[in-house]
């Protein structure tokens, strides 16, 4: 073993607390963090000599595919770095872990027990099978984050093997709770539980994403056997060295549902009080020949330290080369069982995007569950209206969101989009879908197809 300090690359491009949080567990255990990111980092090959920047010994991989358009890209990147230096979460375990039909059908081949699921790439197929599911079923899609696209449908109606780009499956919908639905999400460090905790679905939904503003509960100490048992071992199986099991228990047993490689500490320690990012680093420094102080790890663990850390690169100069999006945009929108396009118009004074209930309704934006408070013009409490998940298509770019449901048949528009969407661009109040078409008209620009 050296005593020397190790040098930890940790491998994000986001701000994430989690990230911040590791880099400052390395440095608070006597070790050397290095946030590997667009700023600073780059590989060399030179002569036949392969060489990282910053210099690390080991890397903690924490790159965030699930959010991504070019998923591919980053397990590339990934890739690079893991062939030259020690990796912790190696980039083929994430990949068949971030795809969760992937998960399902490895966990089943090595008899761990997860709930029954089909996944088609026609339709027809999709369909003449969804019988087996029962009248309502979970559909999703095969990548998603925090919830997103996930649905609880009514399997009366048909379902699109797609969302948006995205390839969707059928689940069958496990649930023994009459009251209130939950779930246990179990966090794994090499072949250790760091802490459990059960997560309760928020008022008027199903899903029990803390992102989603589920509550939770401590389950370390008494979580079932079989419970632990499965989440280690689906850890095992998954070949991850970090993870946020997620099981539910059945009338038979408990089922996998996810294995998350990138799962928040948020919800855990506010449930445990136990951060898993000294254990995370632990096992990073450990895997190269570093000592690390037991004591010192529970010390850290007992915070969650997710300050801006030491070794953060200094902030880019802020781009402006955000796309443009007009305030009147042509936008393609996706629910479970159809997409259409249709006219959106820009608020950038919206927090979150808003549907009307019939175009939600033609596309199959649902069922409606979840409620959340909207505020209008100076009323401080707001309207209590639905939420549903959507998929909206700009151009190139497809954004998973859950948008508020209401009546607009009175206003011009049957979609609003929100700061949720507008983030990414910048807009401009000249361009006007609806007007630039009509003046193109005029101009005798818009031929009809023969």
């Amino acid at each position: 073993m050296s005593s020397d300090p190790v040098r930890v690359g940790v491998l994000s491009l986001h701000n994430s607390k989690e990230t911040k949080a590791i880099c400052n567990a390395v440095e608070d255990l006597g070790h050397e963090p290095v946030w590997l990111r667009e700023e600073n980092a780059a590989v060399s090959v030179e002569d036949g000599d392969v060489s990282v920047e910053p210099a690390v010994d080991v890397i903690a991989n924490r790159l965030l595919l699930s959010n991504t358009d070019q998923p591919a890209e980053l397990l590339g990147l990934a890739a690079t770095f893991e062939r030259i230096r020690p990796m912790l979460n190696e980039p083929n375990a994430v990949l068949a872990s971030i795809h969760k039909f992937a998960t399902a059908a490895t966990l089943a081949d090595w008899n761990i027990r997860v709930p029954d699921a089909l996944l088609a790439l026609s339709n027809d197929r999709l369909n003449e099978g969804r019988e087996r599911f029962g009248d309502v079923g979970v559909y999703k899609t095969a990548i998603g984050t925090h919830g997103g696209g996930t649905w609880k449908v009514d399997l009366t109606e048909r379902v699109n093997p797609k969302v948006g780009n995205r390839q969707a499956f059928l689940q069958k919908l496990i649930d023994r709770d009459d009251e209130k639905h939950r779930d246990l999400r179990v966090y794994v460090v090499g072949d250790e539980i760091v802490g459990s905790m059960y997560r309760y679905a928020p008022e008027g939904d199903w899903r029990t994403n803390v992102a989603l503003g589920g509550a939770v509960e401590d389950a370390t100490d008494d979580m079932p056997d079989e419970a632990a048992d499965t989440a280690l071992y689906a850890a095992e199986v998954m070949g991850l060295d970090y993870s946020g099991v997620d099981l539910v228990e059945g009338y038979d047993g408990w089922y996998v549902l996810e294995v998350n490689p990138t799962a928040g500490f948020k919800g855990l320690f506010e449930a445990t009080g136990t951060s898993p990012a000294p254990y995370i680093a632990k096992l990073a420094i450990e895997t190269v020949g570093g000592e690390v102080d037991d004591d010192a790890v529970e010390r850290v663990a007992a915070t969650l330290d997710d300050s801006r850390p030491s070794c953060a690169p200094a902030p880019k100069p802020t781009s402006t080369e955000q796309p443009d999006i007009g305030y009147i945009e042509e936008v393609v929108v996706t629910g479970t069982s159809g997409s259409t396009q249709a006219l959106a118009k820009s608020d950038t004074g919206a927090t979150r995007t808003s549907i009307d209930t019939q175009l939600a309704a033609e596309i199959g934006a649902g069922p409606i569950k979840s409620m959340t408070r909207v505020k209008s013009g100076s009323m401080k409490g707001g309207k209590a209206r639905p939420v549903v998940d959507l998929v909206i298509g700009i151009g190139g770019n497809q954004h998973t969101v859950t948008a508020s449901v209401e009546d607009r048949g009175h206003m011009e528009y049957p979609l609003l989009l929100g700061r949720d969407i507008l983030t990414d661009y910048r807009v401009d109040v000249r361009r006007r879908a609806d007007t630039d078409e009509a003046e193109r008209d005029e101009a005798g620009e818009i031929l009809e197809e023969e």
